[in-house]
C-alpha cells in the first residue's frame, strides 16, 4: 500500500461536510481538467453523497466545473434497475446528473438491472477497459474516488470476510452479501488502490465505533474492508462529521 498516511479533516455537522467535499472536489476537477484531459471519477452511494451531488449541482459551484472532460462511473451499485430508488445510479442523477450540463456520454453506469451480476461485471469491466485503454496487465487510473464507511467497516461493495477482497485480476466483481441476501456490483481493492485521490465521506454516530477503532490502532493491519484502501501513489483524505468523528482530536493521524 502507499506510504502516505490519510489526511482526516473533521466538520462540523453534516452540511459543514457537504461543503467542504463540494469545495474540494470543484478545486480538483478544476485542476485536473486541463485542455485535452479527461477526469474519470467513481461515485459513492448511499445517502451521504446525495448533499454533495446537490451542492455540485447548485448555482455557487456547477458553472465552474468543466462538465464536458467529467466522466461518471460508480464505485458500486445495487443489481436493480435504473429507476428502482435503491439505485446508485438514480441517486446521483436526481442529485446531480440531471442537473448539470454534462454530456450523456459521459455517464457510465453500472448495468444493475441485468439478470446475470457476473455478466453485469463483466460488462462493466469492458466498459472501463474501453474507456481507459490500458497495457495488459495494468490497472486503471481514476482520477477521484468517492467512498463511503458503512458501521461495520465495509465500503463500497466490499465487506468484511468476502472472498472478493482477495482479488487479484478483475476490475469489477458481483459479490453476494450474505447479511444483504444479495448480489451486488462492486469495483475492486486493486482499482481504488490505483485512483489518483480517494475521499472517505462518513456521518453520522454510529460510524464513530469504526473509526475511532481505525484512528487509535498501533499497527497497519487492516481489520475493515475501508483500511485496505490505501493508494499506492495517489492521495486518501477521511471527510468526517463530528458525530462519525466522535471524540477524535480534530489535529488526530493515523499512526
Amino acid at each position: 500500500m502507499g506510504d502516505q498516511e490519510p489526511e482526516i479533516v473533521i466538520a462540523r455537522d453534516l452540511d459543514d461536510l457537504h461543503r467542504q467535499a463540494a469545495e474540494f472536489v470543484t478545486r480538483y476537477i478544476m485542476n485536473r481538467a486541463r485542455p485535452g484531459n479527461r477526469v474519470a471519477i467513481a461515485l459513492s452511494g448511499g445517502t451521504t453523497p446525495r448533499g454533495l451531488y446537490e451542492r455540485l449541482a447548485g448555482e455557487n459551484l456547477r458553472h465552474k466545473i468543466p462538465w464536458s472532460r467529467v466522466h461518471l462511473f460508480w464505485g458500486d451499485e445495487r443489481c436493480v434497475p435504473p429507476e428502482n430508488p435503491e439505485s446508485n445510479y438514480r441517486t446521483a442523477d436526481e442529485s446531480l446528473i440531471s442537473r448539470v450540463p454534462i454530456p450523456l456520454e459521459n455517464i457510465h453506469r453500472m448495468p444493475g438491472e441485468k439478470t446475470d451480476p457476473q455478466k453485469a461485471a463483466d460488462a462493466y469491466e469492458r466498459t472501463l477497459r474501453d474507456f481507459f485503454r490500458t497495457a495488459p496487465g495494468e490497472w486503471p487510473a481514476f482520477d477521484l474516488a468517492l467512498l463511503g464507511v458503512g458501521s461495520d467497516g465495509h465500503t463500497a461493495s466490499l465487506f468484511p470476510g468476502s472472498p472478493v477482497l482477495e482479488e487479484t485480476r478483475r476490475w469489477v466483481a458481483a459479490p453476494y452479501v450474505e447479511k444483504l441476501k444479495a448480489h451486488r456490483l462492486t469495483l475492486t481493492l486493486p482499482v481504488f488502490n490505483h485512483a489518483d485521490q480517494v475521499i472517505f465521506l462518513a456521518a453520522g454516530r454510529e460510524k464513530a465505533p469504526v473509526m475511532r477503532e481505525w484512528v487509535s490502532q498501533e499497527n497497519r493491519t487492516a481489520r475493515f474492508p475501508f483500511e485496505m484502501i490505501r493508494p499506492l501513489s495517489g492521495r486518501l483524505l477521511f471527510l468526517l462529521d463530528r458525530e462519525a468523528a466522535g471524540s477524535m482530536n480534530p489535529s488526530e493521524r493515523k499512526p
